[in-house]
């Protein structure tokens, strides 16, 4: 019965894209609250650097070797992106503008010139192509199931236990890192590990969904679950949730009008995105107009009699 539900195509392209936003949405809460999100976007492009240097020293095109390439990258992004905000000549997100393009435009370069001709280029990268997850398979346990499944999987639980590790700690760099330094919980050596996680999902997740995807679970679930809820536990549960049905919506959605599954997928994060931001329960557009309409229309009690 298993084995009849994964060669169905729809179940594996559905489960690959949630695990992808559980996965992303993890470590994007952070991101968001911090307010780092384009540093998703910064990573994900510049990883590109990361692949192709990879895949010069190694020829490798997957596998662990790309992992920590593409970590490393991340850091250095990050790195570079401190440096020059550090300057105090350009503000932060000037400074990721300027770091993020010179990578990727470098990766581009070194593709063009020397893996022409390999399966790595900047299409499958930025927007890969999750309608075909299901035919690249690994046998596990005697099932046929879908590689990027399994290396979704695994980065989805190396994230969590990472969170449910250092969980106070990280909710305390986030919130007051000046604080959790003062504790001794090393804030900027838990931020740069959680980068190095955001690179190896950005990475994990391009060939099957792309870049774009990444950064719409990365950001947007987590963007929204910001406006639903002010407990950070609340916010990986309802980013999880969003994920899984902006999945299960952007397929068929997809499929009905027979457009991108993957583009689908992004522009029904940012529906849930809007849902949340009108009729949030409690910061809501249409939930504030609802309580200050009925502020007006309460009787005012008169002062009492002295």
């Amino acid at each position: 019965m298993i084995a009849e539900l994964l060669t169905n195509t729809a179940l594996p392209i559905i489960l690959v894209g949630a695990m992808v936003g559980i996965a992303s949405s993890a470590v994007g809460t952070f991101l968001v609250l911090r307010g780092n999100s384009m540093l998703s976007d910064a990573i994900s492009h510049s990883i590109v650097f990361g692949i192709v240097i990879v895949w010069l020293l190694t020829k490798q095109q997957s596998g662990p070797v790309q992992l920590v390439g593409a970590a490393l990258t991340g850091l250095l992004t990050v790195f570079l992106t401190e440096a020059l905000a550090n300057t105090r000549r350009v503000k932060q997100d000037a400074a990721i503008g300027l770091v993020f393009p010179a990578l990727f435009s470098i990766g581009v370069l070194l593709l063009n010139v020397y893996a022409h001709d390999v399966h790595i280029d900047t299409h499958t990268v930025l927007l890969g192509e999750i309608g075909f997850v299901w035919l690249d398979t690994i046998d596990l346990f005697g099932l046929p199931i879908p590689q990027a499944l399994v290396s979704m999987s695994i980065m989805t639980l190396l994230n969590y236990a990472f969170i449910g590790l250092f969980y106070k700690e990280l909710k305390l760099a986030t919130f007051d890192p000046a604080l959790a330094k003062t504790f001794g919980f090393m804030p900027t050596i838990l931020f740069y590990v959680m980068l190095m996680l955001t690179s190896s999902t950005a990475v994990a997740a391009f060939d099957a969904v792309g870049a774009v995807l990444f950064i719409a679970f990365a950001i947007v679930p987590a963007s929204a679950a910001y406006l639903l809820t002010d407990r950070l536990w609340m916010m990986f549960i309802i980013g999880a949730l969003i994920s899984i049905a902006a999945s299960i919506s952007g397929y068929y959605l997809a499929v009905y009008l027979n457009v991108s599954i993957g583009g689908m997928m992004a522009v029904m994060t940012g529906v849930f995105l809007i849902l949340a931001f009108l009729a949030g329960p409690r910061y809501g557009l249409i939930t504030q107009y609802m309580k200050r309409r009925r502020a007006r229309e309460a009787p005012v009690e008169p002062p009492p009699l002295r």
